[in-house]
C-alpha cells in the first residue's frame, strides 16, 4: 500500500501527450474566373504557402493550426485559391519548455499533415480541377528556421 501511494506522485509527473481534437477551423475557395478558367488547355502555375501556430488555450491544453494556401494562376489569372486552416487541440502536460516548443512546432503539425492535403485535394476536385498533392514537409528544418529568424541569427559558414 506505501508502494503504490509513493508511486502516484510520481505517475502524475510523467510526460503526456494526447490528441483531443483534429479539425478544419476555416476553408475558403475562389474560382474568380469561372466558367471561362475551364475552357484553358494550358496548365496552370500552382504556388503553395504554409504556416503553422500554437496557442495555449488551457493549463496543458494547446491549439495548433497548420495554414496552407494553394494559389493556381495562368498567366495573370487567377484559376483558383484555396485556403485551409487545419488545427487540432493537443494535451501536453510534464515537458520541458524547451521540449514543449519542438512539440507544438514539429510533432503536433506532423500529426495536423495528412489531414490538411487531404482537405486541400479533396476542396481542388469538387472545384472542378485536378487533384493538388502537397509534398512532404519537414517541419523539423521550418522549426529551425523560424527559431533562427527569431534569434535574428544567420547560419554561419566556415
Amino acid at each position: 500500500m506505501a508502494e503504490e501511494q509513493a508511486a502516484a506522485p510520481e505517475q502524475a509527473q510523467q510526460p503526456v501527450f494526447g490528441i483531443e481534437k483534429i479539425y478544419i477551423k476555416d476553408l475558403s475557395l475562389e474560382v474568380p474566373n469561372a466558367p471561362m478558367v475551364f475552357a484553358q488547355q494550358m496548365a496552370p502555375q500552382v504556388g503553395i504557402e504554409l504556416t503553422n501556430a500554437a496557442a495555449q488555450i488551457q493549463d496543458g491544453v494547446y491549439e495548433v493550426s497548420l495554414t496552407v494556401t494553394v494559389t493556381s494562376k495562368l498567366e495573370d489569372k487567377t484559376v483558383f485559391l484555396v485556403e485551409i486552416v487545419q488545427c487540432g487541440i493537443f494535451q501536453i502536460r510534464n515537458l520541458p519548455a524547451e521540449n514543449l516548443d519542438m512539440i507544438l512546432g514539429i510533432s503536433c503539425p506532423n500529426i495536423l499533415f495528412p489531414y490538411v492535403r487531404e482537405a486541400v485535394s479533396t476542396t481542388v476536385v469538387r472545384a472542378g480541377f485536378a487533384p493538388v498533392m502537397l509534398n512532404p514537409v519537414n517541419f523539423e528544418a521550418l522549426f529551425a528556421q523560424q527559431r533562427q529568424q527569431m534569434d535574428g541569427s544567420a547560419p554561419t559558414t566556415h
